[in-house]
Protein backbone atom coordinates (compact mmCIF):
# COMPACT_ATOMS: atom_id res chain seq x y z
CA UNK A 1 0.00 0.00 0.00
CA UNK A 2 1.38 3.35 -1.18
CA UNK A 3 2.15 5.80 1.81
CA UNK A 4 3.07 8.80 0.21
CA UNK A 5 4.29 9.96 -3.51
CA UNK A 6 6.18 12.95 -3.75
CA UNK A 7 7.41 14.60 -7.23
CA UNK A 8 9.82 17.38 -7.64
CA UNK A 9 11.70 19.46 -10.33
CA UNK A 10 14.55 22.18 -10.65
CA UNK A 11 16.52 23.52 -13.10
CA UNK A 12 19.83 22.17 -13.60
CA UNK A 13 21.53 25.86 -13.91
CA UNK A 14 19.80 27.18 -10.23
CA UNK A 15 22.04 24.13 -8.91
CA UNK A 16 25.13 24.95 -10.51
CA UNK A 17 24.92 28.42 -9.33
CA UNK A 18 24.40 27.26 -5.74
CA UNK A 19 27.36 24.57 -5.49
CA UNK A 20 29.84 27.16 -7.45
CA UNK A 21 29.76 29.17 -4.47
CA UNK A 22 31.81 28.75 -1.39
CA UNK A 23 28.77 28.99 1.12
CA UNK A 24 28.81 25.52 2.11
CA UNK A 25 25.67 24.81 0.02
CA UNK A 26 26.88 21.58 -1.12
CA UNK A 27 27.68 20.62 2.38
CA UNK A 28 24.79 21.26 3.95
CA UNK A 29 22.49 19.48 1.24
CA UNK A 30 24.77 16.60 0.45
CA UNK A 31 26.69 13.95 2.21
CA UNK A 32 30.27 13.43 1.54
CA UNK A 33 29.53 10.11 -0.44
CA UNK A 34 27.03 12.19 -3.14
CA UNK A 35 29.39 15.18 -3.39
CA UNK A 36 32.47 12.55 -3.73
CA UNK A 37 29.75 10.66 -6.38
CA UNK A 38 28.78 14.15 -8.32
CA UNK A 39 32.09 16.06 -8.42
CA UNK A 40 33.49 12.49 -10.29
CA UNK A 41 30.76 12.67 -13.18
CA UNK A 42 31.04 14.77 -16.48
CA UNK A 43 27.97 16.87 -15.74
CA UNK A 44 28.24 17.73 -12.02
CA UNK A 45 25.60 20.19 -12.04
CA UNK A 46 22.47 17.21 -13.34
CA UNK A 47 23.72 14.67 -10.91
CA UNK A 48 23.31 17.54 -7.92
CA UNK A 49 20.57 18.44 -9.30
CA UNK A 50 19.00 15.49 -9.55
CA UNK A 51 19.63 14.53 -5.42
CA UNK A 52 18.77 17.60 -4.51
CA UNK A 53 14.99 16.85 -6.73
CA UNK A 54 14.98 13.40 -5.17
CA UNK A 55 15.44 15.19 -1.44
CA UNK A 56 12.74 17.23 -2.06
CA UNK A 57 10.56 14.32 -3.33
CA UNK A 58 11.04 12.53 -0.60
CA UNK A 59 10.26 15.10 2.29
CA UNK A 60 6.83 15.34 -0.11
CA UNK A 61 6.45 12.10 0.18
CA UNK A 62 6.56 12.13 3.69
CA UNK A 63 3.80 13.96 4.07
CA UNK A 64 5.06 16.52 6.38
CA UNK A 65 7.78 18.48 4.11
CA UNK A 66 10.90 19.13 5.48
CA UNK A 67 10.32 19.25 9.57
CA UNK A 68 12.90 19.96 12.11
CA UNK A 69 14.96 17.27 13.38
CA UNK A 70 15.80 16.04 10.06
CA UNK A 71 18.74 17.16 7.36
CA UNK A 72 19.04 17.44 3.86
CA UNK A 73 22.61 16.02 3.83
CA UNK A 74 21.46 13.26 6.05
CA UNK A 75 18.85 12.08 3.12
CA UNK A 76 21.07 10.35 0.92
CA UNK A 77 21.01 9.16 -2.39
CA UNK A 78 22.69 5.88 -2.60
CA UNK A 79 23.06 3.03 -5.74
CA UNK A 80 22.84 -0.73 -5.39
CA UNK A 81 25.33 -2.99 -7.62
CA UNK A 82 23.58 -2.79 -10.89
CA UNK A 83 23.02 0.97 -10.21
CA UNK A 84 19.18 1.64 -8.91
CA UNK A 85 19.28 4.45 -6.83
CA UNK A 86 17.92 4.33 -3.26
CA UNK A 87 17.52 6.87 -0.21
CA UNK A 88 19.50 6.06 2.95
CA UNK A 89 18.50 7.65 6.12
CA UNK A 90 21.34 8.92 8.67
CA UNK A 91 22.11 10.65 11.99
CA UNK A 92 19.02 13.08 13.37
CA UNK A 93 17.10 12.42 9.79
CA UNK A 94 17.27 8.76 10.74
CA UNK A 95 15.75 8.75 14.24
CA UNK A 96 12.90 11.40 13.61
CA UNK A 97 11.88 9.47 10.35
CA UNK A 98 12.45 5.90 12.23
CA UNK A 99 8.91 4.98 11.61
CA UNK A 100 9.80 5.99 7.47
CA UNK A 101 12.92 4.27 7.52
CA UNK A 102 12.13 0.88 8.07
CA UNK A 103 9.16 0.96 4.70
CA UNK A 104 10.08 0.78 1.39
CA UNK A 105 11.11 3.45 -0.38
CA UNK A 106 11.39 3.80 -4.19
CA UNK A 107 13.09 6.81 -6.15
CA UNK A 108 13.67 7.45 -9.38
CA UNK A 109 15.98 10.55 -10.98
CA UNK A 110 16.44 11.80 -14.16
CA UNK A 111 18.19 14.49 -16.11
CA UNK A 112 19.06 16.28 -19.04
CA UNK A 113 21.13 19.15 -19.45
CA UNK A 114 18.48 22.04 -18.12
CA UNK A 115 16.11 20.51 -15.85
CA UNK A 116 16.47 17.26 -13.10
CA UNK A 117 13.31 15.12 -11.70
CA UNK A 118 12.98 13.17 -9.17
CA UNK A 119 10.05 11.22 -7.91
CA UNK A 120 10.14 9.08 -4.42
CA UNK A 121 7.28 6.27 -3.50
CA UNK A 122 7.38 5.86 0.12
CA UNK A 123 5.39 2.03 1.19
CA UNK A 124 3.95 0.31 4.11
Amino acid sequence: MIRGIGIDMIEVERVAAKIGKDMGFRELVFSAAEIEYCDRMTYAAEHYAARFAAKEAFFKAVGTGWKNGTAFNEVEIVHDSEGRPSIKLSGNTAITLANIASQKITVSLSHIKSVATAIVIIEI
